[in-house]
């Protein structure tokens, strides 16, 4: 196949495509190598780049889709208007951030990270597609193991976990800690000088 009826073959693809489509996918569908579709992802991408379009190719959860600028989020969120009701409540958003984070993990860990059951949370996020059992634990009652799905990385706009910041970016710094420390003694009447057998 020559190379523009190439690219735009994969255009017509991408654009009817709901999930991403990974670059194998794409080689099967189009009797063409790998290696041709990649060449032809990067130069589609760039080109749009450098036309300025209001799309990009991105490459997202293993595979490529067609989709808005990123500059122009604004624009498409008044025009799609989303509703409320399908956002995540900050529970979930706390789950699924210990399962990206400590994947494979139970719910009963979870709950214990958390400090409250979970099991409400955990089955609306795998309700959702965004977690999903990817194993079973060792010991009593083999509990399911969660981790997270394609599509968790596809509305985060990630490739793969690694580009998940580090967790160490959301932990407060040492001064932090050492501010709530002499809080809570004050709170308690703990003097500075007692040692935490004199307490």
């Amino acid at each position: 196949m020559e190379r523009d009826e190439l690219g735009r073959a994969i255009e017509a693809i991408l654009l009817v495509a709901v999930e991403p489509v990974p670059p194998g996918l794409l080689a099967e569908l189009l009797e063409e190598a790998v290696e041709h579709i990649e060449e032809t992802l990067d130069q589609l991408a760039a080109g749009y780049e450098t036309a300025r379009t209001g799309f990009v190719l991105a490459r997202i959860a293993g595979g490529a889709r067609l989709q808005t600028h990123p500059d122009l989020a604004p624009y498409v969120e008044r025009f799609a208007n989303r509703d409320v009701s399908h956002r995540l409540s900050t529970a979930a958003l706390e789950t699924l951030a210990i399962v990206a984070y400590r994947q494979p993990v139970s719910r009963a860990q979870i709950s214990s990270l958390r400090g409250v059951n979970d099991d409400g949370v955990t089955r609306l996020l795998e309700q959702r597609g965004y977690i999903e059992i990817v194993g079973r634990a060792e010991g009593p009652g083999q509990p399911a193991l969660y981790g997270t799905t394609d599509l968790f990385l596809e509305r985060l706009g990630m490739n793969s976990l690694e580009q998940l910041p580090p967790v160490e970016d959301f932990l407060p710094g040492p001064e932090v800690a050492a501010e709530f420390e002499l809080d809570l003694q004050a709170a308690l009447g703990v003097s500075r000088e007692m040692g935490p057998d004199d307490v």
